[in-house]
């Protein structure tokens, strides 16, 4: 999944470095003496996260002093346009740490190379299908999927115990029908059941669609895509309407929040419960109040099951790299099961390296870590994952008419003809 806004290193110090950086070596990749030199861009922001990145560069570099790999510091909120700069002027790092929900123009317009000539048998086979399907563009492999970030309901264990609901769990989540009144039976005394942190509201609306069989993107024959508002398609919008305009049983002043500006509430009893990546759950240990009690909770589930989209992080080599195959071996050394549970743990997220998520210390209780690996097999490809102009439709389309439906302004009617005949005219545009 891709990094919120809340991942953000400076912007002007980080295309600082990154121009500096396009400076140093020569133009074949190769230092003095021949030693191959290769440029490794981390997103990595969190310092758990950041320690475990150098520290395997480190290692990886005591040990093939032949192959040198220089660790570059790159930001979230800044990397689509960084790279698209710099693959057009040639300066693009070897070795590229993205989301795969950011690589589709990337791999068609011929900038990441096709990784399946490189890509070692354990690799392969350790990550499932479902994963590599995220980074599969045409033909062509442009990306290792290793980190993915289900989305999971944080909620105040006293107020959910207070309540008298059922306890849902990965094996029997809640329907959406059930979780509805659910929020409603956490409402009261100045108390909203939910808060959702709808500043981006366009992947949590299409990935926990998948669990009420809705799709909206829709790949022809001919390999076209098209949009299609089914039923599936209405549940989760539907939901939030109703328990935002309603039930009110979902605070308002959340439309314009992110993740992070739901928790001061939280952790107030404003809020009774909130639906965030798997990730801010390292946030919540470290700043909530002594003695506040939490827990993780399985996304609500509909008729298409327990499942939802997620769009992994990613590494990928640049197609002009002069060191593909060195390039590659790194980034198989980076994923090797031990490596992977070290940058999982760093992030607070989920290998998708079927030897990393059986480790034995993702599978303990606290902190949810058992929740997210048993919710990790219901995880599926993003619907959007590979659709060539899903940036521009979610940007100038989706998201201003799903924050107008949220909060009132629009009816159904309006956001699915914006969604469907404005988005598919989008498309159009990408697929001639």
């Amino acid at each position: 999944m891709r990094a919120p806004s809340r991942r953000a290193v400076a912007a002007a110090a980080t295309v600082l470095a990154l121009l500096l950086s396009g400076c140093a070596g020569t133009d074949d990749g190769s230092g003095a003496g021949g030693r191959v030199e290769i440029r490794f861009q981390s997103l990595a922001w969190q310092k758990e996260s950041v320690e475990a990145n150098r520290q395997l560069v480190e290692e990886w570099n005591e040990a093939h002093p032949d192959i040198h790999v220089r660790y570059v510091q790159g930001s979230w909120d800044t990397v689509h346009d960084q790279l698209l700069t710099s693959f057009e002027g040639g300066e693009a790092p070897d070795v590229i740490h993205d989301a795969s929900d950011d690589l589709a123009d990337f791999a068609y317009g011929g900038y990441l190379a096709d990784l399946r000539p490189f890509l070692t048998d354990r690799l392969t086979a350790d990550i499932p299908r479902e994963s590599w399907r995220t980074t599969t563009f045409g033909d062509g492999v442009h990306g290792v999927p290793f980190l993915q970030e289900p989305r999971v309901l944080i909620a105040s264990t006293k107020l959910l115990k207070a309540s008298g609901a059922r306890i849902p769990t990965p094996d029997r989540p809640w329907s959406w029908a059930e979780f509805r009144e659910v929020t409603k039976r956490l409402t009261g005394d100045g108390r909203y059941g939910i808060a959702w942190p709808l500043k981006e509201p366009v992947s949590v609306t299409l990935n926990l669609g998948l669990s009420a069989g809705g799709r909206l993107f829709h790949r022809g024959p001919d390999g076209k895509v098209t949009i299609r508002s089914e039923e599936g398609d209405r549940t989760v919008p539907d939901t939030l309407h109703d328990q935002i305009g309603t039930d009110r049983s979902a605070a308002r002043s959340a439309l314009g929040m992110g993740g992070s500006d739901t928790l001061p509430g939280f952790f107030g009893g404003k809020y009774a419960m909130v639906p965030l990546g798997f990730s801010y759950r390292q946030q919540i240990a470290e700043q909530a109040p002594e003695g506040f009690e939490w827990t993780v909770l399985p996304a609500p589930a509909g008729r298409g099951g327990a499942v939802q989209g997620v769009s992994p992080q990613t590494l990928s080599v640049a197609e002009a790299s002069p060191h593909k195959k060195e390039a590659a071996r790194f980034i198989d050394f980076l994923l090797r099961p031990a490596n992977m549970v070290r940058l999982a743990k760093g992030d607070w997220m989920l290998p998708t390296g079927t030897a990393a998520l059986a480790d034995p210390a993702l599978h303990t209780d606290r902190y949810g870590w058992a929740t997210g690996v048993a919710v990790a097999k219901g995880l599926r490809p993003a619907p959007a994952q590979s659709v060539r102009g899903y940036p521009e439709w979610k940007d100038k389309i989706a998201t201003p008419a799903l924050q107008e439906y949220y909060s009132g302004a629009i009816d159904a009617g309006e956001l699915r003809r914006r969604l469907v005949d404005d988005g598919n005219r989008v498309l159009a545009r990408y697929q001639r």
